[in-house]
C-alpha cells in the first residue's frame, strides 16, 4: 500500500516557504551574485533562474509529492526566483561599481549606485 502524504492546504505552504524560498532562494540570490560578478548582462539572470524554478519544482515533487509541472506553481516558483536572482545581481552589481570605481560612483541604498558630485572630487 502505498503512502500518501498530505501537500495540500497549510502543509503545501510550507513546502513552497522551504524548498522555494530558502533552498531555491539561497540558489537564486548565489546565481544573480556569479552573473554579476563575471559581468554579464541581467538579461543572463532569465535563463538561470527558469531552470532553478524547474529543480526546486523536482524537488517538491520528489520530497513532498507535489505536481511536478503544474503551469501555476512553476510560474510562481520561476517568478519568486527571478526576483531574486535580480535581487542578488543588483547588490552584487552595486558593490561592484562602488568598489571598482570609487572616484566614479558612491554608494546609494543597498542596490543602487550613484555618480558622485564632479566638484567634490576624490573624497
Amino acid at each position: 500500500m502505498d503512502i500518501v502524504y498530505p501537500t495540500t492546504g497549510a502543509n503545501g505552504l510550507w513546502v513552497f516557504l522551504l524548498v522555494t524560498l530558502v533552498i531555491g532562494g539561497a540558489a537564486a540570490l548565489a546565481t544573480g551574485r556569479a552573473v554579476a560578478a563575471t559581468w554579464r548582462p541581467a538579461r543572463t539572470v532569465v535563463p538561470y533562474a527558469l531552470m532553478l524554478a524547474v529543480a526546486v519544482r523536482f524537488l517538491q515533487y520528489a520530497l513532498f509529492r507535489q505536481p511536478f509541472l503544474a503551469p501555476r506553481n512553476l510560474a510562481v516558483d520561476a517568478l519568486v526566483l527571478l526576483a531574486l536572482a535580480l535581487t542578488g545581481y543588483r547588490i552584487a552589481r552595486a558593490r561592484q561599481m562602488t568598489r571598482q570605481y570609487p572616484w566614479v560612483f558612491e554608494p546609494a541604498g543597498p542596490i543602487s549606485w550613484r555618480r558622485r558630485d564632479s566638484a567634490g572630487g576624490r573624497r
